[in-house]
């Protein structure tokens, strides 16, 4: 099953939203980010949810012990990084790197392999942020997708994302401000249709 990620979730409504779709993993951004939350916003909002997905870390250039730290607090399922950490990061949780996607220049398996599975390709931005809205030609990552388990990020929404999941199947995709009514605020039906969006071209093969 390909794995959907709703990320800069910023308050109870817009993370119940993505549980309601059937999203399997939910990301807050822990870092110099517009969907900045502090560790104990989230845990209020992870602890009022009646159903428990994945919760996902997003953090830049943070220490390993300041990631630990949050992580062991919210008990995160998975850091993801985003910043130049370097291989071998340990906070003690499993980790995902994003890779970042610049002037069509798709990072190979030799920069990937250096981090283990899952990894994420998105688009690349002079500040190192994610939830840039931006897309890139995603047929650039077939040869990294079909050897290792790879979230696509970057310029998907609910009308492009399930011609990436029927051409390539990847391992999961991953959204932000491609579901928001605005800046941090989700959008409940574009959050749904985006989750449907994906199943159905899962469904079709």
């Amino acid at each position: 099953m390909i794995r959907v990620k709703i990320c800069g979730i910023c308050d109870l409504e817009g993370a119940r939203a993505a549980v309601e779709a059937g999203a399997d993993l939910i990301g807050f951004h822990f870092c110099d980010s517009e969907r900045r939350v502090s560790p104990e916003e989230a845990k209020a909002i992870v602890d009022e949810l009646l159903v428990r997905p994945k919760i996902v870390g997003v953090f830049i250039d943070e220490t390993p012990e300041e990631v630990r730290r949050v992580a062991d607090y919210l008990d995160l399922d998975l850091v993801q990084l985003h910043g130049s950490e370097a291989p071998g990061f340990d906070a003690g949780r499993p980790a995902m790197k994003v890779l970042k996607v610049k002037d069509g220049d798709v990072p190979g398996a030799g920069e990937a392999g250096s981090w283990p599975d899952p990894i994420m390709l998105d688009t690349w931005s002079a500040d190192q942020r994610g939830g840039t809205g931006r897309a890139w030609d995603w047929e650039l990552a077939r040869p990294l997708v079909e050897s290792r388990q790879v979230f696509i990020a970057g310029g998907l929404q609910p009308g492009n994302v399930g011609e990436v999941v029927r051409e390539l199947k990847p391992y999961g995709v991953d959204v932000s401000s491609g579901v928001e009514a605005r800046v941090r605020v989700k959008d409940a039906a574009k959050v749904r249709a985006f989750v449907h969006a994906v199943r159905l071209a899962e469904a079709a093969g």
